[in-house]
């Protein structure tokens, strides 16, 4: 079958695509994106663990990478392993408890004004500025503001997927409108190194610079990333969690008790994870199963196929609140597991307990509207209300 991640359909539901991918063509080359596509949960995990072979330093491959994009996410071990700890030791100084305490605060007042307003659209009211509030408290620096952070945001994540476009122009453009955003935001990060730092992350990771020996630039663009990754995964993840929500109202009340609520956020994540993939490069000639990858080749990482693979978890297509195990890959696997993810669960969570807890139900207003993105997987909008179906009827 011919996989375009941008097709209307496979933005819809791509789950369906990523399923008969894995019974038909489970490892295939892709001509487009000029990569391998690995579907399974097996080949996926060996991957991610395996570093010494599939890099995301895409210059021990022999590829030559500019200085815009060196950060933590382009170090392997053991080169990554100082500024890892530098930015892990940072956000284990923080109080995440009480981020997400304050979080839920957010929510609350937000809903509060809404709640009465009939239709309302969950994703610009609530779920973004809780994103950009958030990462800022974490950070510990000046909140910026929403409209102009969310066109930057939106921007580089549109140009994440410019390899997907069969347009020339198009292609071009994304990538440069995701340069100008990136430099729009490294301006805005520079900003902050310049200021005196208020307690949070970043006056962690200021305070304790010298004693990782990395360019200056690595620590200053793995900041940028930090934030940016941080804002647009709370945004994608809380959308596509409150979707299935949503959409399955019994889990909604089973949600409500306290003894599921860990392994049911678990099992959100799993069930419509916000980063869709991440690529690998071969560092020399290897094998995944039967197919031979040779050194330079680009290999994606298909998390949402992983995480539906019924070899790992049986009746994937069903949000199964209590399932255990859950070894899923929402949050990646392996040395390069999400720096912030313990942030991001914790603002999901804040999130949906203060939904949960409201006397009033949330429910859909009307059909919500995929963003056309796909290595993050976006609600451009979620209409919602608090109103009863007689109500509105």
């Amino acid at each position: 079958m011919t996989y375009d991640p941008l097709d209307s359909a496979t933005l819809a539901d791509p789950y369906r695509v990523y399923a008969e991918l894995r019974s038909t063509t489970p490892i295939f080359w892709h001509d487009q994106m000029e990569c391998w596509v690995l579907t399974r949960y097996r080949d996926c995990q060996s991957v991610l663990l395996n570093p010494e072979v599939f890099a995301t330093d895409w210059r021990r491959a022999g590829e030559t990478v500019s200085e815009p994009w060196l950060s933590l996410q382009t170090l392997d071990p053991p080169d990554h392993g100082p500024l890892r700890s530098l930015f892990m030791n940072a956000l284990k100084g923080q109080s995440l408890a009480d981020i997400g305490a304050r979080g839920g605060e957010l929510v609350d007042r937000l809903l509060d004004k809404l709640e009465g307003q009939g239709e309302f659209d969950l994703i610009p009211e609530v779920i973004a500025p809780l994103a950009l509030v958030t990462i800022s408290d974490l950070l510990g620096i000046p909140c910026p503001e929403l409209e102009t952070f969310s066109h930057i945001s939106d921007t580089i994540v549109r140009s994440m997927d410019a390899s997907l476009e069969s347009d020339d122009e198009i292609r071009a453009q994304l990538r440069a409108d995701g340069i100008e955003a990136r430099a729009r935001l490294t301006s805005l990060v520079e900003s902050w190194f310049d200021a005196d730092p208020n307690p949070g992350m970043l006056a962690e990771v200021t305070e304790k610079r010298d004693s990782v020996e990395v360019p200056d630039h690595f620590v200053r663009n793995t900041v940028r990333v930090v934030f940016q990754s941080g804002y647009s995964s709370i945004v994608s993840g809380a959308g596509n969690a409150m979707l299935a929500l949503l959409q399955n109202s019994e889990s909604v009340e089973k949600l409500r008790d306290p003894e599921l609520f860990a392994t049911g956020f678990d099992e959100l994540m799993r069930y419509d994870c916000s980063v869709q993939g991440t690529s690998r490069m071969a560092t020399r000639t290897t094998k995944i199963g039967d197919t031979t990858i040779e050194r330079g080749d680009v290999v994606l990482v298909l998390f949402g196929a992983a995480n539906r693979d019924p070899e790992q978890f049986p009746d994937p297509d069903e949000l199964i609140l209590d399932r255990k195990p859950n070894q899923h890959m929402a949050f990646g696997r392996g040395p390069h597991t999400c720096v912030g993810n313990l942030f991001t669960q914790v603002t999901l969570q804040a999130l949906i307990k203060s939904v949960l807890k409201r006397s009033t139900p949330l429910r859909l207003a009307s059909e919500p509207v995929r963003r056309r993105t796909a290595t993050m997987r976006y609600l451009d909008t979620l209409p919602v209300t608090f109103r009863t179906e007689e109500a509105t009827g």
